[in-house]
């Protein structure tokens, strides 16, 4: 596949050739062919497009998403069957795969009502998504402490012989919160695995405790949203990034809203974080269920957050919802350059601050070939109105 014409951030106008997964050429408009003797082959025209590395999702619910009720409020009781959660986690990795994450992780509950099925039906969803986008699980039992924790355990450990890859949960949920750490971290140690915690992050000495427990441990620990950070004094909040950057623990950010109740919403302070110098990365979290009934899952939405609420450069945003992600995924990085991974999106554009304020058109590229795409377009009436207004008589366009 031939990808012609795309405008990249350092402002070139360049073709760029796929090949088996990869990019394999980069090159200044109109130099390269299609490879070999193959002078047919794909080719996709992106005159005025700005191709970036794409996004990835690194907090998503696969199992709870899609729930909010026909008005909105998603105050109504989540099915946990399994037919059900198959089909909404597909749908929801099918509308995050249009806006650009070609990978995603979602946390799954286990154990209570549940059981392992929720589990198993996102992972059904994971098979049946194979080859458009990569969707990875994490395990999310509620209690790992006392009498009740021991089904708790149980339940995660057989999550991950099912095929959850990362050893997940809440210790916020559980009666003791420093217990349930020291029990995820066991299990995640015994499988190799990743470790992704959800807290509010208000308690920095809880904070402290998980930063010095995690700190030794490999392949890493995410933290999220962390959104309680925000709400400390100025000292506090710096002395708990620095504990953060010493173990090596990535935060991730929730800036569309976070997946708790409301009056616990908030953004980890970014800034801060990124000047200890801890790993932040942003996710989209809720994706219309009842912590965000409207939540939309788009990476580019919340680099745009973080650029217009929290001050980041452009590029700096985007970073965090693609690079940065990818690196909390366990994922190879991505360069729009010879050798990495065709995992590319394609805006409407040819400024990264443009495309963040206003991407509505979009092309998609998983392993090297085009999986969605997204177009819109905006049309003027022929009325008094627009003449009057300076707009053109019946125009039309294409939207960035």
């Amino acid at each position: 596949m031939l990808l012609c014409g795309a405008r990249l951030t350092d402002g070139r106008t360049v073709d760029v050739r796929l090949a088996r997964g990869r990019i394999e050429a980069v090159g200044t408009a109109g130099s390269l062919g299609t490879g070999g003797n193959r002078a047919d082959g794909a080719r996709v025209d992106l005159s005025g497009y700005l191709l970036l590395p794409a996004p990835a999702e690194p907090h998503a619910h696969g199992d709870t998403a899609l729930t909010a009720d026909g008005d909105g409020d998603g105050d109504g009781p989540v099915s946990y069957d399994p037919e059900d959660v198959q089909r909404r986690a597909t749908e929801a990795a099918l509308l995050q795969l249009g806006h650009g994450a070609t990978a995603l992780r979602a946390h799954v509950r286990v154990g209570d009502v549940q059981g392992l099925g929720a589990l198993t039906a996102v992972l059904r969803a994971r098979r049946a998504l194979r080859g458009l986008t990569e969707l990875t699980t994490v395990a999310v039992p509620r209690v790992l402490t006392g009498a009740a924790g021991a089904n708790g355990l149980a339940m995660l450990r057989d999550a991950l012989k099912m095929g959850a890859c990362v050893v997940g949960g809440c210790p916020d949920m559980d009666p003791d919160p420093t217990g349930y750490v020291e029990a995820v971290l066991e299990v995640a140690s015994e499988h190799g695995s990743p470790v992704d915690l959800h807290t509010d992050g208000a308690d920095p000495a809880r904070l402290a405790r998980i930063a010095a427990m995690a700190g030794q441990l490999r392949p890493g620990v995410t933290l999220g949203p962390c959104g309680g950070l925000a709400r400390l004094p100025a000292e506090l909040a710096s002395r708990a990034a620095d504990q953060l950057a010493a173990a090596g623990i990535t935060v991730v950010c929730l800036p569309q809203g976070g997946c708790g109740v409301a009056e616990r919403r908030g953004t980890a302070p970014v800034r801060l974080l990124r000047a200890a110098g801890v790993r932040v990365a942003a996710g989209s979290g809720a994706l219309r269920d009842a912590s965000n009934p409207v939540g939309r899952g788009d990476p580019l939405e919340a680099a745009y957050l973080l650029a217009s609420r929290h001050g980041l450069r452009p590029e700096d945003a985007y970073e965090s919802v693609s690079t940065s992600v990818r690196a909390v995924l366990g994922l190879p990085e991505v360069r729009v350059e010879a050798g990495f991974p065709a995992e590319l999106l394609a805006v409407r554009g040819d400024r990264l601050a443009g495309a963040l304020s206003l991407a509505y058109s979009r092309i998609v590229v998983h392993r090297g070939r085009v999986v969605a795409r997204t177009s819109a377009v905006r049309e003027f009436c022929d009325s008094a109105a627009a003449v009057e207004l300076g707009l053109p008589r019946q125009g039309r366009g294409e939207l960035s």
